[in-house]
């Protein structure tokens, strides 16, 4: 649907009259002509000089400029097609620099704010360059304080050397050295399995059955005790294996208690409305760390007497029955944003009420309600390094512990910025992941 339609026609056009595929460049009919197929680019016209723009429009000569590659013979001429992409990028650099002038130089105000602006980010990036890579010391005789000296210089910028000598303990805490294959294969199957959802490969039932197999497999990977594979207790564990482990399991844990009290919050029965609606402000109203203290200290006094939970699984249940109570309001929302009639339709079709709920309203909701479960999800991704503070080694742990070592001392700057990059890799990709996904949805709503 090209504006350029309704636009006005060029008499040179005008004049050609279409039969049988014949394009005639007057009425006389006697005039033998060969068979040319009707290209939208308007062939007869050669020349595509500023009329061309004119009368077909910019819109539909960028749409035919590219379709004309795919038809073989019947393409313009080099000449021609150079010319309309010189216009087409001129054209492209004139938006460009109407918007700068618009809102970046409107006024001696503006103009000099952006001025200062972008001097003051230049000077920074600058600097940070020079600290970053040009006067970084990435290598150390030996990881001792005299070795170190390098990084203490005045004049030293980063010491990447850090990362250098410690990644492997950042990544996987305390794990036993030789047995660190373990945790890196762990780690790779649970990207393995976030790469295997992402891509859509198999449908729901195939890819729920592939993290239930896959996150029993990570378990015993890690801990070990079953195939020739040496015993390791949780309290090794530790690094990217387990913030991944507690990020995917805690919503996977999630996701059933959230849609559960969800429909409890609009259910007709007043005593579960009120249990759920009870659950969901008081874990709405204390902070996550303090939840993670209680599941730390006072579950395991609940307990009876020989029994004991590991504080790896407390703290997952903790943060899954927290993230579940600000999850079930989002899909709550979701549910209520839907029509009404669609009850009454479904009723009419002879379907029970869970089946409507379940295969009608729900998907509908959860689709609705992507954007804020993605935001929700990052922020949970993240919110995982508070387990640091009942023990656990997570990546943020096991960064600040390696860099509170004496040879490595004040050099937490280069720890926090190697876990930041990681955690901003894995943000980054479920963010872009949830565009994905919603752009799919709403091609499917729009289509539909």
């Amino acid at each position: 649907d090209y504006s350029a339609f309704s636009k006005r026609i060029l008499k040179h056009f005008k004049k050609q009259l279409a039969r049988s595929y014949h394009r005639l460049s007057r009425a006389n009919l006697s005039h033998k002509h060969h068979a040319e197929r009707q290209w939208p680019a308007y062939r007869g016209y050669r020349d595509f000089d500023a009329c061309v723009f004119n009368s077909i429009g910019l819109d539909q000569f960028t749409y035919d400029l590219v379709r004309a590659p795919n038809q073989n013979r019947y393409t313009m001429s080099a000449f021609s097609r150079n010319r309309a992409e010189a216009r087409s990028f001129a054209y492209a650099q004139g938006r460009a620099w109407a918007w700068m002038s618009k809102n970046l130089f409107g006024s001696v105000i503006s103009s000099l704010i952006t001025i200062g602006l972008v001097l003051a980010i230049g000077f920074i990036l600058v600097r940070a360059f020079e600290w970053a890579v040009l006067d970084a010391v990435w290598a150390v005789p030996e990881p001792t304080i005299d070795g170190t000296a390098a990084c203490r210089a005045n004049a030293a910028g980063a010491c990447w050397a850090l990362i250098a000598e410690k990644y492997r303990f950042i990544l996987f805490g305390l794990y036993p050295f030789d047995e660190q294959w373990r945790p890196a294969a762990a780690a790779g199957l649970m990207l393995l399995l976030f790469v295997l959802t992402a891509s859509r490969i198999f449908n729901i039932t195939a890819t729920v059955l592939a993290w239930a197999l896959g996150l029993v497999a990570v378990y015993f990977l890690l801990g070990g005790g079953v195939f020739g594979l040496s015993r390791v207790t949780e309290d090794k564990w530790g690094g990217l294996p387990v913030t991944l482990l507690l990020a995917s399991s805690g919503m996977a844990l999630a996701f059933p208690i959230a849609i559960a009290v969800a429909l409890g919050r609009l259910s007709k029965k007043p005593t579960l409305r009120l249990i759920c609606y009870l659950y969901v402000e008081i874990v709405r109203g204390v902070p996550l760390i303090s939840v993670l203290f209680m599941a730390s200290t006072l579950f395991p006094l609940l307990l009876p007497d020989g029994v004991s939970v590991s504080k790896l699984l407390r703290a997952l249940l903790a943060m899954a029955l927290f993230i579940a109570a600000y999850l079930s309001e989002i899909i709550r929302g979701g549910l209520q944003g839907l029509d009404p009639g669609q009850d009454e339709a479904a009723t009419a079709l002879g379907l029970w009420p869970w089946q409507t709920t379940l295969f009608i309203k729900l998907p509908q909701a959860l689709s609705i309600s992507l954007p804020p479960i993605i935001s929700l999800q990052i922020g949970y991704f993240k919110g995982t390094a508070l387990v640091m503070t009942i023990g656990i080694f997570d990546l943020l742990n096991t960064a600040r512990s390696a860099a509170s070592e004496p040879a490595w001392q004040g050099f937490e700057t280069e720890a926090y910025l190697f876990v930041a990059l990681i955690y901003f890799l894995f943000c980054f990709t479920i963010s872009r992941y949830g565009v994905r996904l919603e752009k799919s949805r709403s091609y499917g709503r729009s289509s539909a």
